[in-house]
């Protein structure tokens, strides 16, 4: 069975693959904050003030955005499945079938979170898209479906 016959995937699962991946994620924020901060400290020796527990500044800022981004481009180029996608069986193709490439994987990078950041309106489009694609499955070429039980 290719990827191309498999059934788009339903937008709850996605959403709930969505939840189980932000906890992955917040680990992956809490280590780079927590690495960041002991460079900024240890190389650097740039002294926190007495009230300040964890400003990374602009600069750090900048690096989590990059670090939360590439994990999630990693993941989808290396097999179109996060770990929380993984645990519901969906995987994102290509519309040829094929493992998203980088640049799809960047272009839905940068379009999801203004999908989530317009309350929601660009993953509640695909409660009503005919294939269940929301902005970033539009906008990068990709969709999500749904693999079969093995």
């Amino acid at each position: 069975m290719t990827s191309q016959s498999l059934p788009t995937a339903n937008m709850f699962k996605r959403l709930i693959a969505m939840v189980y991946d932000s906890l992955i994620i917040m680990a992956v924020a809490m280590a780079y904050g927590a690495l960041y901060l002991s460079i900024k400290h240890a190389i650097f020796d740039i002294e926190l003030g007495p009230d300040e527990r964890a400003n990374m500044g602009t600069p750090g800022f900048v690096g989590l955005i990059l670090v939360l981004e590439a994990f999630c481009w990693f993941f989808w180029c290396r097999g179109g499945q996060t770990l929380g996608m993984r645990a519901w069986r969906l995987q994102m193709v290509q519309t040829n079938g094929h493992t998203p490439n980088l640049l799809q994987a960047m272009i839905r990078g940068m379009i999801a979170p203004f999908s989530l950041l317009l309350f929601g309106l660009g993953f509640l489009w695909g409660f009503w898209e005919k294939d269940n694609r929301t902005w970033h499955d539009l906008a990068s070429g990709t969709w999500v479906v749904q693999l079969p039980k093995k």
